[in-house]
């Protein structure tokens, strides 16, 4: 056994390394970190403060509804720190390709969750569409998985990339089911959220 296995491996010391390329962005890399951090920090915001609000109005929701703030957090915290990698030492195997497929999971998930909020005065109309979106989704996302699963494999690399990915994609699972599970019982709670605010 060589020097290198019988080390122990410290999971913060990797991870500090990892965020620590983030020294490594150039102008255009930060313009699109923070735009991208935005847009899933806005979802984790929005839904939150949504309950939250609703709660301090006397709704009653659902325990499971509060695993779509929980999924998001995850999420959201999970590809703050994969994009750091995605923007530095990745950068070259996302310009052959692998950058196409998430602009792709991107499109779809963003449109889910729109297709699911039109859902609660147009289920008729979205209901299929955002289920549609949610499993195109997450076949981008096996497809992702796929080509990062064969970088690990072949070089080694990254532990706190492969983490980030799990943990992202739970956090994605979890939002996206219990919403869809939320629309499918009739959005219990929101009718009197909309009422306690005099809507």
């Amino acid at each position: 056994m060589s020097t290198a296995e019988m080390t122990p491996i410290n999971p913060w010391s990797l991870i500090k390394s990892y965020v620590g390329n983030i020294s490594m962005f150039g102008r255009m890399d930060w313009v699109r970190y923070i735009s991208w951090m935005l847009t899933v920090g806005s979802l984790f915001v929005g839904v939150s403060v949504f309950f939250t609000v609703g709660v301090w109005s006397g709704v009653e929701w659902p325990g499971y509804v509060w695993f779509i703030p929980l999924g998001s957090f995850m999420f959201a915290s999970a590809l703050a720190i994969d994009d750091i990698g995605h923007r530095t030492l990745y950068k070259e195997q996302l310009g052959k390709g692998e950058g196409h497929v998430h602009q792709m999971i991107v499109i779809t998930a963003v449109s889910s969750v729109v297709a699911l909020c039109l859902c609660y005065q147009h289920g008729e109309v979205f209901g299929v569409p955002a289920l549609a979106l949610i499993v195109l989704s997450f076949f981008y996302s096996m497809i992702d998985e796929a080509l990062h699963w064969h970088r690990y494999l072949k070089y080694g690399v990254d532990r706190v990339e492969m983490w980030s990915h799990f943990v992202a994609i739970t956090g994605h699972v979890l939002m996206i089911f219990c919403w869809w599970h939320w629309y499918q019982q009739g959005f219990p709670g929101v009718d009197e959220f909309l009422m306690a605010l005099g809507g």
